[in-house]
């Protein structure tokens, strides 16, 4: 049965109240970054920022320049990086800024590949390092930390000298791309502490246009600090008899409450002593920016989410259907807690937190993972990001009007963003499928603009679950031309020799109906796909299939900006073409193509050329027992600061499983062993070293043994495997309990991830 058509009124957007903040550049200032109320600016237009948290430190650093241009691919155009005190002085007075410690080296290779970078200063950090990453000998001292304590403030003050001192010429107003600073993290009760820092950065020599705090659970945040929130799908942090995080379901609706009393609250009640008090009314005083949306989520023993890319990417558009200016991902890249001369430094209820989390790996699912993985949410996010690159100036001056959202599992979830003449409409059934939303039928929008009323579709569709939309309304394709609707989401537009091409993806299952300005209905060539290319008088229309948006890329090669569709990972580095692939060959295509690419054969030619490229990839699956042997599960133990369960350090009953690993499993550019397997915990070593520790929780385990080339060659690996038990109580996912207790190997696959770069070649004639 169709609904009566949902309907909205979009008003035209009042000006934003300017120079109450002291955030930004004087008039004048090259590439100037202002802050408005309700928006960010950069050289005299609206500017939505698009940043991913990956941490240097936590990376080989030659690894760095793979993830950071994979991050850029991705459509970032920031980064966020902590500077984690413990690594960098181990002892007092004596400062480590070297091999993956060299902050200075990872901005400026961040700004090579076109990224800004925030700096979160600290002093106080988190990211489940132990002691939020200060040092022991500073905890040892009992100094009053994070307050005004003069102590405490002269050895912050250390620290800050020498991280601004590596910064020194990086800054944006230097033409660098250090843009913003964020000081301390989720600190709630001291807003003059915060202040002080502030003062103390800027009286140290650090000039940047952005100032930042984070801002959930009600944090009380000075003036002086842009405050900044979170969202995450679930949370490692919640208790384990907790089916799923009170916290999570509201990051699903369209809501224009920024702030979320209850991440994180474990962490802050147990440390801190402090609750969280009512969320501030920001609305239309400071722009509402993200820096933790859950990029993935980590996993403790007691608790181990199994966050999808669908909820990654459903969860972010809805905060930009909510009204984000800034879209900020915690973590982008996944990578590997550090050890030390203590040993390993991971938050851990030794070290008085609440949860005990893997001692090495900080994987995160993050769409990056620990050793590089390009996980789906990379793709899915990217087709979000292009569309925020193209149109992300016009969307950040739009304001939100929800439509409907509530609690309530049976109403439809939708909104639009608009500035009283064009806009965006969201949509969504999207829920994780731990409690899934139904699909919605006869559905049909109604929004009436200033000087036009817009019903989109035409016809009522149904909208099948879990779908997550954001459709164009009155879209400007010329100056004489407009998409008045369109059932399809866009994601870039790009020139070639014969003009411009818009780029929109259809969305799996609703017909794609396309309605210029003066109501004429657009017909498709084709079916959606790389091949349905629509001519219009001044553009063209590209209308692909969901499976092809999910390959685009957006990348500059060979002297300019190129659509790319590739099956295999791939970013630009110096107007080369890089290619990953865990397969023995991958193909890319290439819109406008170049006159070739240098290490690749054409496949195909047409609209678009391809080729296929070697890569050097492949899988080796290794002999192991399925059902090995092992003791008696280790007795359950509790402890922490609110009696969770603790992770065994006894391993005495483990499963020890020996493998050999063939040489030429090891010739690659990254040799990964993947482990396909049921248990509690596992240890993987190599020789007496331990390499990479996992918390089952329903996803394979990825050992990177490419460091380990010679040792594995004399030791071989060794992993040890505890058994599972039901009965322990450690909480997993719905979707992968019915598994048996025990320890079962189901596969081990030695992957090897081969990489080749690609030049491309273009004529003097088109060059």
């Amino acid at each position: 049965m169709n609904q009566p058509a949902r309907r909205l009124f979009v008003h035209s957007v009042p000006a934003p109240p300017r120079g109450h903040l002291p955030f930004g550049e004087s008039e004048g200032a090259p590439d100037r970054i202002e802050v408005t109320g309700r928006w960010f600016e950069r050289g005299g237009r609206p500017w939505f920022p698009i940043t991913g948290e990956i941490h240097y430190s936590r990376l080989p650093r030659d690894r760095w320049n793979d993830v950071l241009g994979h991050a850029r691919a991705g459509g970032l155009d920031s980064i966020a990086t902590y500077v984690f005190w413990a690594a960098h002085e181990p002892e007092p007075g004596r400062f480590d800024w070297t091999g993956n410690l060299d902050l200075r080296a990872f901005v400026e290779l961040a700004a090579e590949h076109g990224l800004d970078v925030i700096v979160r200063l600290g002093p106080w950090a988190h990211g489940e390092y132990r002691n939020g990453g200060f040092p022991d000998w500073l905890v040892a001292q009992g100094l009053k930390t994070r307050t005004n304590d003069p102590d405490y403030l002269a050895q912050a003050r250390n620290l800050y000298a020498e991280t601004i001192g590596r910064l020194r010429g990086l800054t944006h107003a230097e033409g660098g791309p250090v843009i913003g600073a964020q000081i301390d993290n989720e600190l709630y009760d001291q807003p003059e502490h915060l202040a002080a820092l502030r003062d103390l950065a800027e009286e140290l020599g650090l000039r940047v246009p952005i100032w930042t705090a984070t801002g959930w659970g009600g944090a009380q945040v000075p003036e002086t600090l842009l405050p900044v929130y979170s969202a995450y799908a679930e949370g490692f942090w919640e208790d384990e008899t907790t089916e799923w995080a009170a916290f999570a379901p509201v990051h699903f609706c369209y809501s224009e409450v920024r702030d979320d009393l209850t991440v994180g609250a474990d962490l802050r009640e147990a440390l801190d002593g402090v609750a969280a008090s009512d969320a501030a009314d920001l609305d239309g005083k400071l722009p509402y920016a993200t820096c933790e949306l859950g990029g993935g989520m980590h996993v403790a023993y007691h608790r181990r989410p199994l966050v999808s890319g669908e909820d990654v990417a459903a969860l972010a558009l809805a905060k930009i259907g909510s009204g984000s200016v800034w879209q900020g991902y915690y973590m982008y890249a996944g990578g590997t807690q550090r050890t030390g001369p203590q040993g390993t430094e991971q938050e851990s209820q030794a070290t008085g937190y609440p949860n005990d989390v893997p001692a090495l790996s900080y994987d995160f699912h993050a769409p990056i993972g620990e050793h590089g993985q390009i996980r789906p949410h990379h793709h899915y996010l990217r087709r979000q990001h292009l569309w925020l690159q193209e149109d992300g100036h016009r969307l950040a001056a739009m304001t939100t009007s929800i439509g409907g959202g509530s609690d309530d599992p049976a109403e439809l979830r939708w909104a639009v963003r608009a500035d009283g003449r064009s806009g965006y409409l969201f949509a969504t059934t999207y829920q994780p499928p731990k409690r899934p939303l139904a699909a919605q039928h006869g559905v049909q929008f109604t929004v009436e603009f200033e000087d036009e009323t817009v019903t989109v579709p035409s016809v009522p569709v149904e909208l099948a679950s879990g779908i997550s939309l954001a459709w164009p309304l009155r879209y400007p394709l010329t100056p004489d031309l407009k998409l008045r609707s369109a059932t399809a989401q866009l994601l870039t537009r790009i020139g070639d020799d014969e003009g411009d091409i818009v780029v929109l993806a259809s969305v799996e299952s609703i017909p794609v109906e396309i309605i210029l300005g003066d109501g004429t209905a657009v017909e498709l060539p084709t079916a959606p796909g790389p091949e349905c290319l629509v001519e219009l008088p001044g553009v063209r229309l590209l209308v692909l299939d969901e499976a092809s948006a999910n390959r685009l890329y957006r990348l500059h090669v060979a002297g300019r900006d190129r659509l790319v569709l590739a099956d295999a990972p791939v970013y630009a580095d110096g107007g080369d073409l890089i290619v990953q692939s865990e397969a023995a060959s991958a193909t890319v295509a290439l819109l406008p193509a170049p006159d070739g690419l240098d290490g690749a054969e054409v496949s195909a030619n047409g609209r678009w050329r391809s080729w296929t490229v070697a890569t050097g990839g492949g899988s080796v699956p290794l002999e192991v027992e399925r059902r090995p042997e092992h003791g008696l599960v280790p007795e359950p133990r509790r402890g922490g600061p609110m009696n969770r369960l603790s992770a065994p350090d006894d391993y005495t009953n483990a499963a020890i499983v020996h493998l050999e690993i063939p040489s030429d499993a090891m010739e690659a550019d990254k040799a990964l062993l993947r482990l396909d397997w049921t248990g509690d915990t596992g240890r993987a070593f190599v020789g007496d070293r331990l390499v990479s520790d996992h918390f089952w929780h329903g996803r394979v385990w990825d050992i990177d043994l490419t460091p380990h080339r010679d040792a594995l060659a004399e030791h071989g690996l060794r992993l040890e495997l505890l058994p599972w038990s039901r009965a322990t109580g450690a909480w997993v996912d719905p979707s992968v309990r019915d598994f048996e207790d025990g320890v079962t190997i189901n596969a081990a696959t030695m992957i090897r991830v081969g990489k080749t770069r690609l030049h491309g070649l273009v004529s003097l004639e088109a060059g």
